[in-house]
């Protein structure tokens, strides 16, 4: 059965005026599970087979459309096979993105947080003292922080320590001597969970700057499958590098480092994610702008 193209044309527009309310919801809905699909599959290796997916897909629709039976018999029973082929073949790639999709917030764009300060300010200072001493040094150091995804896999094959963070204790663990120095530690609510921890790869380990050493590489990895911040100092040049989805960022000074680790885990009390975000529109700041001077 073949359409041309003006039958596709009258079904388009005859499904758009008998389209209410709840069919425009649908698509909507649709159109944004869509996107996050795209988001999510874009940077693994899943990515570059999804194009060849689509072409294929487009030309069985073209073989379809001309009447190209032979051809739209065996791309069809392509297709069909492929599914099958597709779930086995990358199940480490579809675990990683229902991994992403079960930590994505949802609830909290609706609701104010509220983090104690007195959790995780010492422990954010903790770090940054401990990476200004570390960098000044040349001690390497593997320092994951914990956020909405939890690390158990990776705490398993670790050494449980569950201590109050401080410049000494990091300086005991990373000294090259000790049996914990090789490996990460991981931060959890504002505590030294465990140390010794093995991270996961990288998803694209050959497109990293080979001058990378494997701590560089592990914290790309980790913030690859997590929204885990992770902090590198590096052993040869003794810099201070942090690795957020999937980023590294190199350069990073105390204050710096200070600031990035206050903005993602020490929230304003009773402010939501909403009015957080409405202070940064450009339109609503002159606005607040104007009524303070008035006020005044």
């Amino acid at each position: 059965m073949s359409f041309s193209l003006q039958d596709i044309l009258d079904m388009i527009f005859s499904v758009i005026k008998t389209a209410g309310p709840v069919d425009i919801l649908d698509i909507l809905v649709l159109s944004y599970v869509v996107y996050v699909v795209i988001k999510l599959i874009r940077e693994t290796r899943a990515g570059q087979l999804i194009k060849g997916i689509l072409i294929l897909v487009i030309v069985f629709v073209v073989a379809n459309w001309i009447d190209m039976k032979a051809i739209s018999y065996l791309l069809s029973e392509t297709l069909n096979i492929g599914l099958i082929a597709l779930i086995i073949l990358f199940q480490p790639e579809l675990r990683r993105m229902l991994e992403k999709a079960g930590y994505t917030k949802i609830i909290p764009w609706f609701t104010s947080t509220s983090i104690d300060e007195n959790v995780w300010g010492k422990a954010i200072d903790a770090i940054c003292d401990a990476c200004v001493e570390f960098s000044a040094t040349s001690t390497g150091a593997l320092i994951v922080v914990e956020r909405q995804t939890r690390l158990g896999e990776q705490i398993d094959n670790g050494t449980i320590l569950d201590a109050i963070p401080s410049k000494e204790l990091f300086g005991n663990i990373f000294f090259n001597k000790t049996p914990l120095h090789d490996g990460a530690v991981i931060i959890r609510d504002g505590k030294i969970f465990a140390a010794a921890c093995f991270l996961p790869k990288p998803q694209k380990e050959e497109l990293i700057n080979k001058r990378l050493g494997s701590r560089h590489r592990a914290a790309i990895g980790m913030s690859e499958n997590s929204d885990a911040i992770v902090i590198v100092v590096s052993e040869e040049t003794g810099s201070v590098s942090v690795a957020e989805n999937g980023v590294l960022q190199s350069g990073f000074t105390r204050e710096k480092l200070h600031q990035l680790l206050s903005e993602r885990l020490i929230t304003v009390s009773g402010e939501t994610t909403i009015n957080r975000m409405a202070r940064k529109i450009p339109f609503i700041q002159s606005y607040k702008k104007r009524k303070q001077r008035k006020e005044n």
